[in-house]
């Protein structure tokens, strides 16, 4: 509780609480942990409650920005043949998405989720909201990116076509289902990890490791191998948007299973029922009524 001068009252004193501080009350409010919790919980606030247009607009450019890391990742693998450097290299695109402050639709698996289950949302129907305006924004962006980028540099053609074939050639199996749940898992540990810190230089190390990990893989992340579709169509790929759409769907159910049934409800079990609780809709609230009062 923060100090106040002698002469206050009780009442005074308790009215100067904050919901950060009542949820503190469960452990040390210096634990790190904690300090992650009300990072998330607060960001997917800010993200649940944001209005239509700049939902999507953030979408939007959260696929353009992707878009910038596939773009990347051709040039190098067409100039160099290596597909490690290509992947180093599509590392650009998340490191566009932290500074840019955009968002993917699997990044939005922890903080909002975490948000909702903490009553920081008066929309019952917020995450699927939030999930459905950025999931199509980023493929209308992203397939637009790559159709700018297919035409202005013809020489991709070949290579985009040799990275995104793989998937659905892959097709619909066990495989394919478990590196999706893991592109699943590693891009809400990213989004935890950037949680976890206030420091730039530890997020970037984050989504670059991160991003690598993805395209070397590769793992099935479907906002990444939808757009490397999309590159591979505008080229002339050997299947069609049918194919790519049923990959894709597929991808996204094992993310979703990843990045939610594992890495979400787990560290939800980690920070504990009641420092959630504490950051509830009902806590804050509470601070608000005896401030009023």
């Amino acid at each position: 509780m923060r100090g106040l001068p002698d002469d206050a009252d009780t009442d005074a004193v308790e009215a100067t609480e904050t919901a950060h501080e009542i949820a503190a009350k469960g452990g040390d409010p210096k634990d790190e942990l904690a300090k992650a919790l009300q990072r998330t919980i607060d960001e997917g606030e800010r993200r649940l409650n944001r209005s239509w247009p700049s939902l999507l607009a953030t979408g939007a450019v959260g696929g353009l920005d992707v878009g910038t890391g596939v773009f990347a990742l051709l040039l190098v693998e067409q100039a160099t043949g290596s597909k490690m450097l290509g992947a180093l290299a599509f590392g650009i695109g998340f490191v566009a998405l932290t500074l840019g402050q955009s968002e993917l639709f699997t990044e939005n698996f922890l903080v909002p989720v975490v948000a909702r289950v903490a009553n920081r949302s008066e929309r019952r129907v917020a995450v699927l909201r939030l999930w459905g305006g950025t999931l199509v924004t980023n493929l209308i962006a992203g397939w637009l990116a790559m159709a700018l980028v297919m035409i202005g540099f013809p020489k991709l053609h070949t290579v985009a076509i040799e990275t995104a074939r793989h998937f659905p050639e892959q097709g619909i199996g066990r495989e394919a289902f478990a590196q999706a749940i893991i592109g699943g898992m590693v891009i809400t540990l990213m989004t935890w990890m950037e949680q976890g810190t206030d420091s730039m230089m530890a997020k970037l190390v984050a989504v670059v490791g991160v991003a690598f990990l993805l395209a070397a893989g590769p793992l099935n992340h479907v906002i990444v191998i939808s757009l490397e579709m999309f590159a591979a169509l505008v080229a002339g790929a050997p299947f069609g948007y049918g194919d790519a759409a049923r990959t894709a769907a597929f991808a996204a159910l094992g993310n979703i299973i990843g990045g939610v049934g594992l890495v979400t409800v787990l560290r939800l079990i980690q920070v504990g029922r009641q420092a959630v609780d504490a950051h509830s809709e009902d806590a804050v609230g509470e601070v608000r009524r005896r401030r009023d009062g």
